[in-house]
């Protein structure tokens, strides 16, 4: 049972249920005793008027004045023994108005009195009974109907705490994260619309969380690496306004502006990669196509840089990708390798599938990493001054950003020494089959 509105009618259809069941077998207890009891008096009845008969006819009106008042010992009411047409026979009234609608199973409202009038149906003589009129004693159906309040409360507190509770404990972990406790999250394991609340609560909260961290990165990345480049521009700036080779301090400029321009462009790239986690536009795409075309777009820099670019490709089905943002991750990957690449050397792309995962390799035959560094060199901004050249033009983001979109898209990356280069393998999931190996597609 998954939803809140299911829960409540069952709930109150249940209570209803069981209230009903209570007050009928209630009904049915008090009734079977008062029937028994009306006729235990019923007889009772019929014998007062056997011996009232029996006192009248053998003795009179004297002697049924005395069975009478011997009667009224016993039974605390008003009795009047009278013929078929209401004459009392000891008193000699006319009772005919107390006959009027009475019987000893339909008694009847007369003054103050309940009238119960007896006859044997054979003998013309009737019986007549003033009985006080019953009391009703709330306190005597106390107890046949506590135990059912009992239970009705123990229901209805049971809905409330079904209710209530998960939902005050979720308007806490709501309170505790608007306070600015990022981490914590509703712990709610229930399937119905609350469970739905508390997992859109989470969601959203990963959501919030995940725009604020990369905002404060971003900050503070900002903060950090924007301060050379502007003390450089305005350095820069000073000297177009004192030198006298005003053409070489413009090319400064505009160097020291393009530096600029790529390390803006880099971070916004890197907090576009951590937005997009939750919201990624896939779609049908061609791997094989879409490195294809990276490696036409980067034929130009490699041949600049003295180096060649070889793509090898097995026969790839498409895969279900964000574009864009893996075109930037494995861009990024290869300019990265030509960046560092001597003169001479080749860049090797290459891809293969196994079981059922999907490797891109990027390997140059530059300087390689040191190995305790391999896992930094995809930290925003870190550079291995050491072993590759820091004025080659990056600034240290683009594996950071590579990492982050195929992470993005449920895979990995990784980076080993080759001896001699560095080797970049991307791995994704994909539920591909690998056909017959094609030659080259792109070779310099």
């Amino acid at each position: 049972m998954r939803s809140v509105y299911t829960k409540i009618l069952a709930w109150c259809f249940g209570a209803l249920l069981l209230s009903l069941v209570a007050i009928v077998v209630v009904f049915v207890a008090v009734s079977s005793r008062a029937m028994r009891g009306q006729s235990m008096m019923q007889k009772s009845h019929l014998f007062r008027l056997d011996e009232a008969i029996r006192a009248y006819e053998t003795g009179g009106a004297q002697q049924l004045a005395a069975s009478l008042k011997q009667f009224s010992r016993y039974f605390p009411e008003e009795q009047h023994l009278t013929d078929a047409h209401g004459i009392d026979l000891v008193t000699g009234e006319d009772r005919a108005t107390l006959l009027e609608g009475a019987d000893s199973t339909m008694p009847r409202r007369y003054g103050n009195h309940v009238v119960v009038v007896v006859s044997d149906g054979q003998r013309p003589y009737r019986l007549i009974a003033l009985l006080d009129p019953p009391s009703f004693n709330f306190i005597s159906i106390v107890p046949y109907f506590l135990p059912i309040l009992i239970v009705l409360a123990g229901l209805c507190l049971l809905l409330a705490s079904n209710l209530a509770l998960p939902l005050r404990k979720l308007a806490v972990t709501v309170d505790r994260f608007g306070s600015g406790d990022l981490e914590v999250r509703a712990d709610l394991r229930r399937k119905d619309e609350i469970g739905e609340l508390a997992t859109a609560f989470n969601q959203m909260a990963d959501r919030i969380t995940t725009l604020l961290t990369a905002e404060r990165r971003l900050l503070q990345d900002i903060s950090h690496e924007l301060r050379s480049p502007l003390a450089r521009l305005s350095f820069a700036v000073e000297l177009v306004r004192t030198t006298d080779d005003r053409e070489m301090a413009v090319a400064r400029l505009r160097k020291e502006i393009d530096r600029l321009t790529g390390l803006v462009n880099g971070l916004i790239q890197v907090t576009q990669a951590e937005g997009e986690g939750f919201s990624l536009p896939l779609a049908e795409v061609s791997v094989q196509k879409l490195i294809s075309e990276i490696v036409d777009d980067c034929q130009v820099e490699a041949v600049g840089k003295g180096c060649g670019l070889v793509f090898r490709s097995q026969y790839l089905e498409d895969l279900p990708l964000d574009a864009e943002l893996m075109r930037r991750a494995i861009e990024n990957v290869v300019r990265n390798a030509i960046r560092f690449s001597p003169k001479g050397t080749a860049v090797e792309v290459y891809t293969e599938q196994e079981r059922g995962r999907l490797h891109i390799c990027i390997r140059d035959y530059g300087p390689g990493v040191p190995p305790e560094m391999l896992d930094r060199i995809f930290v925003p901004f870190f550079r291995v001054d050491s072993s590759r050249n820091a004025s080659g033009g990056g600034v240290g983001l683009g594996l950071s950003i590579a990492q982050r979109a195929v992470r993005l898209h449920g895979g990995e990356i990784r980076a080993r020494n080759a001896g001699p280069g560095l080797e970049v393998s991307i791995d994704l999931p994909c539920p591909i089959t690998a056909h017959t190996p094609v030659t080259p597609v792109a070779a310099v």
